[in-house]
């Protein structure tokens, strides 16, 4: 019934306005941050950690922002997963290092969008997936009754969805060779079998193996990119990556992966997922961070 009901209530938001979406989004995110809830207080932890020589002030204004941000988040994207394109393409503001997308899909290779959980990658899904075949990883959301939306909302623009699993790892060596695109967040906590240490913002970060592998096995290119919030929708970019990230050294190829990481971040530090645990596997001999 619980879950019910906040599908009900999502799919009410979603036929909202994006502005008053987002005015609404400010508002709660400012209670979150008022009151000190759990996101605000993990955000708090992440910052210091990544912006030690960040003082108490300035680490509160961003964490402040970041929830707005967060909040934000939430209610605009039911509108995303409702109306999909081309809504999202008329709401796209600006475009920066589209060269550099274009070239991308022109290629005969395959390409894979590392796509950062920074503003809204939904859009950015979404968005990539109008222009050129693309086969992605699909992990069903915990909340069962919101998997055939978000599922739908997905392959409306043309995704291939694939499990979380051997056999969609493969799928997706495959769609790579045959020149598709494949959207990969990498900045999720991968379990130690398929992740190793790098630094990311200077802390130690377990950091998954997973893009070097397909990098390795199908000769595709790596592309970071993401779709920021902006007045009146969103601004989407995109980075070169580095050519160390395709070295065979993993070490080499997972520092490079997360300096990407923290060049989108420095785009809109204040839009990135800081409520995320992202740190809580420690090297050998280091302390846990979160209580």
């Amino acid at each position: 019934m619980r879950n019910t009901l906040i599908l009900r209530a999502l799919k009410i938001v979603s036929w909202l306005p994006l502005s008053i979406s987002r005015i609404k989004g400010r508002f709660f995110g400012w209670l979150l941050y008022t009151c000190n809830a759990q996101p605000a207080r993990v955000a708090k932890v992440n910052l210091a950690l990544c912006y030690p020589a960040m003082d108490a002030k300035a680490l509160n204004q961003l964490c402040a922002q970041r929830m707005k941000h967060l909040a934000q988040a939430i209610f605009e994207t039911p509108a995303v997963w409702r109306k999909g394109n081309p809504w999202i393409t008329n709401n796209i503001v600006a475009i920066r290092g589209l060269d550099l997308f274009e070239e991308a899909i022109a290629d005969s290779r395959g390409t894979i969008l590392i796509i950062p959980h920074q503003g809204n990658w939904e859009v950015l899904g979404l968005w990539a997936g109008q222009h050129k075949a693309m086969t992605s990883l699909y992990d069903p959301p915990r909340m069962q009754e919101m998997e055939g939306w978000i599922k739908t909302s997905r392959q409306q623009s043309g995704a291939t969805l694939v499990p979380t699993n051997v056999r969609g790892v493969a799928a997706i060596i495959k769609a790579l060779k045959r020149g598709e695109l494949t959207g990969i967040l990498p900045d999720q906590q991968p379990p130690p079998e398929s992740g190793e240490f790098a630094p990311l913002l200077g802390v130690q970060t377990r950091t998954m193996t997973l893009i070097n592998k397909l990098l390795q096995r199908s000769g595709a290119r790596g592309l970071m990119c993401t779709a920021l919030r902006v007045p009146g929708g969103w601004e989407l970019h995109f980075l070169a990556v580095e050519e160390a990230l395709y070295n065979e050294n993993i070490t080499i190829s997972l520092a490079a992966l997360n300096r990407g990481v923290e060049s989108i971040i420095a785009l809109a530090p204040e839009q990135y997922q800081w409520e995320y645990k992202r740190f809580r596997d420690r090297p050998t001999g280091m302390a846990t961070v979160y209580d």
